[in-house]
């Protein structure tokens, strides 16, 4: 089989491997009280999927793990937590994956970069939704309900990502099954 053919069954099945570390990840950090759900388990494989993967993987498993987590564990509740986390990491896995597989480097600092502006986008895309949903049920969302909920109880979460994640791609490319440098893929410029 030809290197072509076998990239997307690798991707296939990285992402399904992703979908299920996704699905047993919240039952090891739900075990601390205080702060189990401010770890934010299911973000992290779906930005390591993104990454890997590509951004159509990355927005299908984002999409798919809250809502299909849900439907098997009752947790997180689907209406509004499960429907609003689906498109906030649809939106992770979509965003991180896009940027980093058009950075022109693709290193430790490309890959903050990264994640930084994802972190952001997902978290405007899970207000808007919250918004809407809420909306809909006829309750209001809040500013001090989204600056909770996306920044301030997502502290501990956010600080495990941004060191979690790179020591696992740094780890990669060590063992070469992720490579670091300059993004071939890209049109270079005479100059450089």
């Amino acid at each position: 089989m030809d290197e072509t053919r076998k990239k997307p069954i690798l991707n296939l099945t990285l992402s399904a491997m992703f979908m299920a570390v996704g699905l047993v990840l919240p039952f090891l950090t739900g075990q601390i009280k205080q702060i189990g759900s401010m770890l934010l388990p299911m973000h992290i494989p779906v930005f390591l999927c993104g990454l890997i993967c590509g951004w159509q993987y990355g927005l299908i498993v984002g999409f798919i793990l809250p809502i299909l987590r849900s439907m098997l564990f009752g947790m997180p509740i689907l209406f509004p937590t499960g429907i609003a986390m689906a498109f906030e990491l649809a939106t992770y896995g979509a965003v991180i994956g896009w940027l980093y597989s058009h950075s022109r480097w693709q290193c430790v600092i490309a890959l903050y970069r990264c994640m930084i502006m994802a972190m952001l986008a997902g978290r405007l895309v899970w207000g808007v939704v919250q918004v809407v949903l809420l909306g809909i049920n006829g309750n209001g969302f809040t500013w001090k309900m989204f600056i909770t909920g996306a920044l301030l109880n997502a502290i501990p979460g956010i600080i495990l990502q941004l060191i979690l994640i790179p020591a696992i791609m740094v780890a990669l490319n060590r063992t070469g099954l992720v490579r670091f440098g300059r993004n071939t893929a890209m049109p270079q410029n005479v100059g450089d």
